[in-house]
């Protein structure tokens, strides 16, 4: 029977959200949200909620529910209806989103205080600055697909599939996982670039503040932001840039100017499947050549810097010498990218791995779509937006709370957010009340155990003492 008021099915919500409130969370969102009338009152707390409920696993204002089941009143201080959420979502502005997301990036530089997250080493000399430290930003896109025609933008882009089009931008530096520094939600039908110079300028400039002083950071994108403005906007920041072109005239001219004695061999560690031909390549030859992007521009638009170019054997030259129809010359497929970094720090080897690494964002959006993305739960474009942000404000604690509870090293810092959820954030628990104090009766032999004791021990640290 469904009849025990002290039980409660995720546990880890208690030390998740003391480190939630920790970082000012609540606080943040009643000084920079003013969604008016009634449904704004409380934003801190209701904001709290929506996060609380993401990080438990909910993907619609209905699955807000599960806030408010067993013994979850006598854990929190305010547990919302989901149709009090849902009110408040769809009260917001345009206007207010951008205020979510004002207090999107100030919540995650309070947890890069509290946590490990983003950093590797804290105090790093020049020389690891420029070698060895180098951290990325990585941005791309995703459609979020929705059904039926009341949702407000909802249209056919790229992908040939009805939704919303996601536009994201991670960081992540060498042993850490990446976590979101920027986002906005775009109408379905956009083109990828859209918006992309502002979203660039923003998530290099809450990078610069995430990191360490004089770590470089190299911002990686595909061939949709390969444009004056995404460019500009990243060395603006002081960023480097690493960007797919496309093979145009002028740079199909410049690959062919490249001497046959440059290629050099390369051997995949990990075949990589190829998308035109539909097999994997194990093998690959690279070079690269001087080239000043948007040179038919202005002076002041035109940027220096390298194209690195890979090529690949074409899969259809054997089949063709079977038939008796050989070539007079080898057959290669072209991949190019413009590049702005230090030949002495990345060379064209290195470049070429380091650019191939920007499919991370890719899990990224995987992890999003099995979690809060599932679904933009409204009709009302502005709530979708707002719920974006959010589901980012959730992605970025659940990854603070992993960092606090792995040892240096572990897995569970870099694992999926599916897996931290199974660990640490959905543990079933009674609760026992004696002397005025609850206490949580967890499985016996639960096998993360060290790891949430060591996430709740952290959170439950008393204040640090101030002396004067």
């Amino acid at each position: 029977m469904f009849d025990d008021p002290n039980l409660v099915a995720s546990a880890g919500l208690v030390p998740v959200m003391g480190l939630a409130q920790e970082a000012g969370l609540a606080v943040l969102a009643r000084q920079h949200l003013s969604v008016p009338g009634d449904k704004g009152a409380n934003a801190g707390l209701k904001v709290a909620s929506l996060v609380a409920g993401m990080v438990a696993g909910a993907d619609s204002i209905d699955d807000m529910a599960l806030l408010r089941h067993g013994g979850m009143g006598r854990l929190f201080a305010a547990v919302y209806a989901p149709s009090t959420l849902g009110s408040f979502l769809r009260a917001f502005a345009f206007g207010h989103v951008r205020q979510l997301d004002a207090v999107a990036s100030r919540f995650l530089l309070a947890l890069a205080e509290l946590t490990r997250l983003g950093t590797t080493n804290p105090t790093p000399t020049p020389a690891d600055a420029e070698r060895s430290g180098l951290a990325f930003i990585d941005v791309d896109d995703t459609v979020i697909e929705v059904h039926g025609h009341a949702k407000q933008g909802a249209g056919f882009g790229y992908t040939k599939v009805r939704g919303l089009n996601a536009l994201l931008a991670t960081a992540t530096t060498p042993g850490t996982a990446p976590v979101i520094v920027a986002q906005r939600l775009r109408r379905g039908a956009c083109s990828s670039p859209r918006g992309g110079r502002r979203l660039v300028a923003d998530a290099v400039k809450t990078t610069r503040r995430l990191l360490p002083p004089r770590t470089p950071v190299l911002v990686r994108m595909d061939s949709a932001f390969y444009g004056r403005p995404a460019v500009h906007a990243a060395l603006a920041g002081g960023a480097q840039v690493s960007v797919t072109v496309r093979t145009d005239a002028r740079v199909k001219a410049t690959i062919a100017s490249i001497p046959e004695d440059a290629w050099t061999a390369i051997e995949y560690t990990d075949a990589v499947f190829d998308e035109t031909s539909g097999q994997w390549i194990s093998r690959a030859e690279v070079a690269e050549i001087a080239f000043t992007a948007f040179a038919a521009q202005p002076k002041a638009d035109q940027v220096p810097g390298r194209l690195i170019v890979r090529r690949i054997p074409d899969f259809h030259a054997d089949k063709h010498r079977a038939a008796g129809q050989d070539g007079l010359f080898d057959v290669w497929r072209f991949h190019a990218f413009f590049t702005t970094t230090d030949p002495t720090v990345l060379d064209t080897v290195t470049a070429d791995q380091v650019h191939r690494r920007h499919a991370i964002i890719e899990q990224v959006h995987a992890h999003l779509k099995n979690s809060a993305l599932a679904h933009l739960p409204s009709g009302v474009f502005t709530a979708n937006a707002a719920w974006l942000v959010l589901a980012v404000i959730a992605f970025n604690l659940t990854r603070a709370a992993a960092t606090l509870a792995a040892p240096t090293g572990s897995d569970l810092a870099r694992a999926t957010t599916a897996t931290v959820r199974r660990t640490l954030i959905q543990i079933p628990c009674r609760i026992a009340t004696s002397a005025r104090r609850l206490t949580l009766h967890l499985p016996q032999d639960w096998p993360w155990q060290t790891a949430w004791t060591r996430l709740n021990d952290r959170v439950a640290d008393p204040p640090a003492t101030v002396t004067s």
